[in-house]
């Protein structure tokens, strides 16, 4: 074998074995010759494989790229392998890992297979032991990702009312109100925190409703130029202001026999606000610029997360609009105040996503689901989604640490996890080279959150 310093290698997609999907492989072994032989013998078939020397140069790797195998050695400098094991299942890494060792006993076989080792071999080995190993955990894992994903529709059907994923009593009876309003035709009015789900609950209402077949159109009031709004919402005609060179039809005309759905409602400007109080109470709209009066049949549900009993009492808000948006009020409860569906939608987040990102699913330890259950999540159910899409990328729930390695003790807080948020949104905006609306649009957050996040950071 040949004594080569640890390091990485990346084969090209046509080095992989005919038929292989591309898969990563990390080799922790302190020995180089040993590196260079699985190097050699793993890159001809499989699309990645990194090494590392020992624990402390494995960790940044597992940082920067998402393993489905590590290949371990036991005796390491530093820390152990069957050490790191442990602690690499406590963070919920639910990959394969093969132990492999030159000095071995029952005990220590033992004691790998209660660490949550995939496989054991001993040294020597032959590159055919080796390959039949990994192929049986690919193997493996491609049928726990199958079974996970089969288990969590079938709790999900019991749990879940038209897309809103809850267990929790406060969440039951928005889900019970949910089911009484749909049938109606009733302008609703959702309101909660930011994060707190309130369109998921609006295309609730839409899909059990009988205008189910036709559109939901969403818009975000606060996403729209104050003197665009009107115009997006009820058209205009060629020439009504600058700018327009031909006829528009507004959002109101596409969401006919459906329902439009307003949020952050309370961002609307006073002059459009009007036209709204009157479309709502007559059924018409009027294009920018027509003299002419266009019948709708469109079921209105708005959204915001501000308190529009204050945003009146401070003439920010119609008075008369707010009593025709609150026909139905629905508030939403924040994350903080229904605990008991931490884990419910953090399972249903790692069975969705972990599909669409086509990697393995985080198993959620008990430690894993005690640090969540003690963080408050102000950014509520949409915090929760972004951190579950952060930590399947990464192989593990990246709670955050000080020292940044991965380990996370017992002492993981809030204040750490919102110093990771702090890194994610910073490199975010860096990736998009400083513009907030894209950041805010990759982040699932609004551009005016965004805006206060980066406020409070001084990082303008």
């Amino acid at each position: 074998m040949d004594q080569t310093k640890p390091g990485n290698a990346q084969s090209s997609p046509d080095q992989a074995g005919v038929g292989q999907p591309p898969f990563s492989i990390l080799v922790v072994d302190d020995e180089p010759g040993m590196l260079s032989f699985l190097q050699r013998a793993l890159a001809q078939r499989y699309g990645q494989v990194d090494t590392a020397g020992s624990v402390e140069q494995a960790v940044p790797q597992l940082h920067r790229r998402l393993y489905d195998l590590i290949i371990l050695d036991i005796s390491l400098p530093g820390r152990s392998g069957i050490e790191w094991l442990h602690d690499l299942r406590d963070d919920g890494f639910a990959g394969d890992v093969i132990l492999i060792t030159a000095y071995a006993d029952l005990d220590t076989a033992i004691d790998a297979l209660r660490a949550g080792a995939s496989d054991f071999l001993l040294k020597p080995f032959s590159v055919a032991q080796m390959l039949n190993g990994v192929a049986r955990c690919f193997e493996r894992s491609r049928l726990r990702r199958e079974n996970f994903v089969l288990r969590r529709e079938i709790e999900e059907r019991s749990t879940a009312v038209d897309g809103v994923i809850c267990r929790s009593d406060a969440m039951q009876g928005i889900c019970e109100r949910l089911k009484r309003i749909a049938p109606t035709n009733a302008t609703v009015l959702i309101t909660g925190e930011s994060g707190t789900g309130k369109e998921v609950a609006a295309r609730a209402l839409h899909r059990m409703s009988a205008r189910h077949a036709g559109p939901f159109v969403p818009i975000n009031c606060a996403a729209i130029a104050a003197e665009l709004i009107e115009s997006e919402l009820f058209g205009h005609v060629k020439g009504a202001f600058t700018g327009a060179q031909s006829a528009r039809e507004g959002l109101f005309y596409y969401a006919q026999g459906g329902t439009l759905f307003l949020d952050e409602v309370a961002e609307m400007p006073a002059a459009a606000q009007a036209k709204l109080l009157r479309v709502l109470e007559e059924r018409r709209i009027r294009p920018v610029g027509s003299e002419q009066e266009i019948p709708v049949d469109v079921r209105v549900i708005a959204a915001t997360n501000r308190n529009l009993k204050e945003e009146v009492a401070q003439q920010r808000f119609r008075q008369d609009l707010y009593y025709r948006l609150q026909v139905v009020e629905l508030n939403l409860p924040a994350l903080r105040e229904r605990p008991d569906d931490i884990a419910l939608l953090a399972r249903h987040f790692i069975a969705s996503m972990a599909q669409a990102l086509n990697v393995p699913p985080l198993d959620l330890t008990p430690r894993a689901l005690a640090r969540m259950a003690a963080y408050d999540w102000p950014g509520n159910v949409r915090e929760l989604r972004n951190f579950i899409e952060r930590s399947l990328i990464l192989g593990w729930f990246d709670l955050g640490t000080d020292d940044d390695t991965g380990d996370d003790g017992d002492g993981a807080s809030g204040e750490r996890l919102e110093a990771v948020e702090k890194r994610h949104i910073l490199a975010t905006l860096q990736a998009c080279h400083g513009n907030k609306s894209e950041a805010a649009r990759r982040l699932g957050i609004s551009r005016k959150t965004l805006d206060r996040k980066c406020t409070a950071w001084g990082c303008e």
